[in-house]
């Protein structure tokens, strides 16, 4: 899953403190560019694909780990990237919410009891899927889930489905979005495919398009981002629907 030339970005390139996790960091040590009042959006994933998606924005974010069950009785693929997406966001909003003295999880009232600092503050949640054959493959458990997976998906085109959330740290205001791309894999022999299995469990249906050595997707139709599991056309789409965010892309 590899991003267009314009999307690659050196980790050395990485505001100073981008990984640090804490949303205790996120709020005390922002990072500020021209025209920005401190950090305005935090990252609801640890994926270094989409850390690197999203800097493309030219703007400062901090990372924040989710820590949710990613169980759900939904069975309709939209559906369900959608919820966790905004599973993992509102999380997080909750969690910084609490650090920063705000509401609690249950609190209707969060646009009038969150401090004016959550007022700035919007958390991006993202879930990425593949379905194929009326199969949900999400990301493999072990080596032996990994080749199950592979098999699947063995010269048969299938289906990416990436869900998008922005939500509103202070009221809970919540934005949107699912993207589709259309992937076909190359037919492996049984060898090669016992060679891939393993490699990328963080990964759902077991493979990266961004790794250049990994052989099995032959083409993509549809946002190649979004198989890499960020669609940025989407991302921006939802910042700028909700009106308080600057992008200054990066070429």
């Amino acid at each position: 899953m590899k991003p267009v030339a314009s999307q690659r970005t050196s980790d050395a390139a990485f505001p100073r403190g981008i990984a640090r996790s804490a949303a205790h960091h996120a709020l005390a040590r922002p990072s500020r560019t021209a025209g920005s009042r401190g950090i305005r959006l935090i990252l609801a994933s640890t994926s270094p694909q989409r850390r690197r998606l999203l800097k493309t924005l030219g703007m400062p974010f901090r990372i924040v780990p989710p820590k949710v069950s990613e169980n759900s009785s939904q069975r309709d693929i939209r559906r369900l990237v959608r919820e966790l997406a905004l599973k993992k966001a509102r999380w997080v909003a909750r969690s910084i919410g609490r650090r920063a003295g705000g509401p609690s999880a249950g609190c209707r009232s969060a646009r009038h009891a969150a401090p004016a600092a959550l007022d700035r503050i919007w958390v991006l949640g993202a879930d990425t899927l593949v379905a194929c054959l009326g199969k949900i493959l999400a990301k493999p458990r072990n080596r032996r889930d990994s080749l199950r997976m592979l098999s699947i998906l063995n010269g048969r085109w299938h289906r990416v489905y990436t869900g998008v959330a922005l939500v509103h740290a202070a009221s809970r205001r919540a934005l949107r979005d699912v993207t589709l791309s259309r992937v076909k894999a190359r037919r492996l022999s049984a060898a090669a495919l016992e060679s891939l299995a393993g490699k990328h469990l963080d990964n759902s249906g077991s493979y990266a398009l961004q790794d250049r050595r990994d052989p099995f997707i032959e083409k993509v139709v549809g946002p190649v981002d979004n198989v890499i599991g960020l669609p940025m056309g989407c991302v921006r789409r939802l910042i700028r629907r909700a009106g308080e965010l600057r992008i200054r892309d990066r070429k």
